[in-house]
């Protein structure tokens, strides 16, 4: 139970939110609050200062964020080991994601390949893409997906997408209710930015600069979640890819704004190590990725509805072949 709540309490740490949490463990938000709640107690430490939004580790919630994710990893690998020992690992797909990509995004993906390949079990991690490239390179994920991939001698890339980058206001703000605008009048504005050691803060910094643009940075974060949250708080104004802030959009938390007469895209690319070849059901998921998600419910509606005929059917024979011996029962 407690390396459960250690898990729950890291993703809630990594995603900048208890409901963002619930979605990648697929528990209700309550449970995910309940499993942080029981960990403070059990410490007798506060471990997040849920008065901050958005909220902030504590010093003892640091200490045990950090110890948590060494702990985690190290069982990750012992799993992997005795999996190895067994070998389980040719029908498996190992794959590490920056947090951008997003549980929303992947679940589809990874929901349509279990439909066409149900014997193959899918793992998903999400990830610093410093680490990212560390569990490719050492053969611990099949798989990475990043932004702006890196050329590397150990590695191979292929481009998965190319996401347009948009203005992100809050709903009050007053171009929130502008389709667009130039970047220019951005001026001097309140702006939440990724840290600077990741290349998409370098390439939005890059891009201002060449735009004659200056911002004021008010806060800096390692992943996007909590840059939305911060946006939420009305502490600034931001630049993401579209497809991060699709939910925030439907839920109307936030707006997002199209910037005239330039064309920034944030590439994601699908990393992996460099091999004479490469496992079936990885090839088979990088097909996947490929596919239009548009058409998954498609698939599954068909795979629903054989399912719905096969149990008719069988419901039918077991009728006619074991009838007599229901009804003595």
């Amino acid at each position: 139970m407690h390396l459960r709540n250690a898990e729950l309490f890291c993703d809630v740490v990594v995603q900048g939110s208890f409901s963002k949490a619930a979605e990648v463990r697929r528990v209700s938000q309550s449970a995910a609050s309940q499993a942080v709640h029981a960990l403070e107690k059990r410490l007798g430490a506060q471990l997040i200062d849920r008065s901050k939004r958005p909220f902030e580790l504590t010093p003892a919630g640091k200490i045990y964020f950090n110890g948590c994710q060494q702990l985690l990893k190290s069982f990750e690998l012992v799993e992997e080991q005795v999996r190895r020992a067994v070998g389980q690992t040719k029908n498996r797909v190992r794959i590490a994601a920056i947090y951008s990509v997003g549980l929303a995004q992947m679940y589809d993906y990874v929901e349509h390949f279990q439909l066409l390949h149900p014997d193959v079990m899918v793992t998903l991690d999400y990830l610093h893409p410093d680490e990212v490239y560390q569990r490719v390179c050492e053969n611990q994920a099949d798989l990475g997906l990043v932004s702006f991939p890196k050329e590397d001698k150990e590695l191979t890339s292929i481009l998965w997408q190319e996401q347009p980058m948009v203005l992100v206001v809050h709903p009050g703000h007053p171009l929130a209710q502008r389709e667009s605008c130039a970047v220019s009048e951005i001026e001097d504005e309140p702006f939440v930015a990724f840290t600077s050691e990741l290349v998409v803060r370098q390439k939005i910094d890059r891009w201002l600069k060449k735009s004659g643009v200056h911002v004021q940075l008010i806060h800096e974060f390692d992943n996007i979640e909590n840059i939305k949250r911060a946006v939420e708080a009305e502490a600034g104004i931001t630049i993401l890819p579209l497809p991060t802030v699709d939910k925030e959009v439907q839920d109307q938390s936030l707006n997002v704004v199209r910037l005239e007469q330039v064309e920034w895209y944030r590439p994601i690319g699908i990393i992996q190590r460099k091999q004479k070849s490469i496992p079936d059901v990885v090839s088979k998921f990088i097909e996947v990725l490929h596919e239009d998600p548009a058409n998954f419910s498609l698939a599954r509606r068909e795979s629903a509805e054989a399912s719905a005929s096969e149990r008719n059917q069988s419901s039918s024979m077991d009728a006619f072949s074991f009838g007599p011996l229901i009804a003595r029962e």
